[in-house]
């Protein structure tokens, strides 16, 4: 043993030693880029992995990416569903975490953390995901990208694609089907993607302030689109729908956009159109949405696509503008023209092809409803069917709407006072949150009920007064044009006097015997 310890190099031996062999690999490795054309060189390399190196490794792996084809990737939200249920005594690491706040008396959910690792046994195959973080940097934003590696063995690859990877799909769709919640999504503009939260409005059109026949078309209308996916197939149209609810504030818009949710059971994805930097980026985020939703873009009259949709070109009869106007809007033009894409907006094209292009069957069972104030204001465009399939006036309360109103918040369904205020809800013009807004006042019918009262009759009598208001003026001004008139007819009856008197002094000289002046021409020329 002492004579095998003896015959060992030394240290500095074999330091240098190993310098020799790494400056000799070096300058082989800089001879064979040299001397070695690229694309030859990724042969060789890509020969030497499969046949020498792969010899020596029996494990291959995955890479699942939270984005595939500029939207979100189906098999990493699939992924981030089923692994929490495989989360077992190996895992070393947990993400814990509650939905819902303070209801800390149930056990907390749990996720997989970045660089948590979990381990899943699929048909005598032993599969280990990793969830991995990087950074994303361009010249607009960074964000950081997620991506799973899933490592299995080499000589499971196939079966992995084939039998795993659907069994993974398919369970993450059933657990999904069987959550009671619905999620409603708004998109971040700065890390690029939808977030979510809990939806839980409890809005039906069992309790909607509306005609109950236009109630029950809509519900009619929703039940025929979500059964008629043969049909849209057979006749080569994308499976969506469109709905435009206009009217006043407070007239239940945001109510029946959550009855309808509540209604088809589909997640809400609230899109702000101001937020959106670019047509690329409303693309994308389509792209991103999932089936079976909901798009919901409110206020689309104040969004800066409406802007834009009034900027369309004019008819001829309406090119009368000045000069100083037409520099104005060549200096706009110009000035749009040189800033960066992403910071023009959202344009009424993009718009269109965003709703009813070739972009919209990006996906299939999709509802998108719109919400305006003013519909006049929106681009005919916009409003025609196949992007504006069903046009919903979202009135003021009728006497119908009251009485839905009233059993809901009070629980009555007749009251002594129904009649006075159902016809001072004819009279004047209130909505139906005024309504609820008066009813809650208190538990009491009659207390409530007559609060209404109050309300609605200060209402008529301000409507009374206005309109008396209106009935002067209109009198003072008619009152005013009429001895303006009368002005003008005595001036007129005067002037009238004056050249009678004129023509008469005339007459009256010719009678006296006085040459004419076609007379004294004669006698002059003589």
């Amino acid at each position: 043993m002492s004579s095998f310890l003896k015959n060992l190099p030394s240290t500095s031996s074999l330091v240098a030693a190993y310098a020799s062999i790494s400056t000799f690999l070096m300058l082989l490795k800089s001879m064979f880029d040299l001397m070695v054309p690229a694309k030859a060189r990724e042969s060789i390399i890509a020969i030497v992995q499969e046949h020498i190196i792969s010899r020596f490794f029996t494990s291959f792996t995955f890479v699942i990416e939270d984005e595939w084809e500029f939207g979100d990737n189906a098999l990493f939200r699939a992924a981030m569903v089923y692994l929490p249920t495989k989360i077992g005594p190996s895992t070393q690491t947990v993400l814990l975490g509650f939905k819902e706040k303070h209801k800390f008396e149930t056990p907390p959910e749990t996720g997989v953390p970045v660089w948590g690792h979990v381990v899943d046994k699929f048909e005598n195959m032993k599969l280990k995901w990793t969830l991995k973080s990087k950074k994303s940097k361009n010249m607009f934003y960074s964000r950081e990208r997620k991506f799973f590696h899933l490592t299995c063995n080499k000589n499971h690859r196939d079966k992995v694609m084939k039998n795993y990877f659907p069994h993974v799909a398919l369970t993450a769709r059933s657990i999904l089907n069987n959550r009671k919640g619905l999620r409603i999504y708004t998109y971040d503009q700065n890390h690029r993607y939808w977030e979510s939260t809990a939806f839980k409005h409890p809005s039906t059109f069992a309790t909607l302030a509306m005609e109950p026949d236009l109630k029950k078309s809509i519900m009619e209308d929703l039940d025929m689109f979500v059964n008629r996916k043969v049909f849209f197939e057979r006749v080569g149209r994308t499976w969506k729908r469109g709905y435009l609810l206009y009217g006043p504030p407070g007239t239940g818009k945001s109510s029946l956009v959550a009855a309808i949710a509540n209604h088809v059971r589909y997640n809400i994805y609230d899109l702000q159109l101001g937020t959106v930097k670019s047509d690329f980026d409303l693309r994308r985020l389509l792209t991103s949405t999932t089936n079976q939703s909901i798009l919901l873009i409110e206020d689309i009259d104040c969004s800066s696509s409406s802007k834009v949709a009034q900027e369309r070109p004019k008819d001829s009869d309406d090119n009368d503008d000045d000069d100083d106007d037409d520099e104005d809007n060549a200096k706009a033009k110009v000035a749009k023209k040189s800033m960066p894409p992403s910071s023009q907006g959202v344009t009424l094209s993009g718009l269109l092809n965003f709703i009813d292009g070739l972009w919209s069957s990006c996906g299939e069972e999709r509802i998108i409803i719109f919400t305006t104030n003013f519909r006049e204001k929106l681009d005919p465009a916009l409003r025609r069917p196949g992007r504006m399939d069903v046009h919903i006036n979202m009135g003021y309360c009728t006497p119908a709407g009251f009485r839905v109103l009233v059993s809901t918040y009070l629980g009555i369904q007749e009251h002594d006072l129904f009649g006075k205020i159902e016809k001072l809800i004819q009279a004047v013009e209130i909505t139906p949150a005024e309504v609820a807004q008066q009813i809650m006042k208190s538990d009491q019918p009659e207390v409530a009920l007559e609060s209404l009262v109050e309300f609605l009759s200060a209402k008529k009598n301000e409507v009374d007064e206005a309109k008396t208001k209106k009935e002067l003026k209109d009198t003072k001004q008619e009152e005013k044009l009429s001895t303006k008139k009368n002005g003008v007819d005595e001036a007129m009856t005067k002037k009238e006097e004056k050249d009678t008197k004129q023509e008469e002094k005339l007459s009256g000289d010719q009678d006296s015997g006085q040459p004419s002046e076609s007379e004294m021409r004669s006698i002059y020329l003589t």
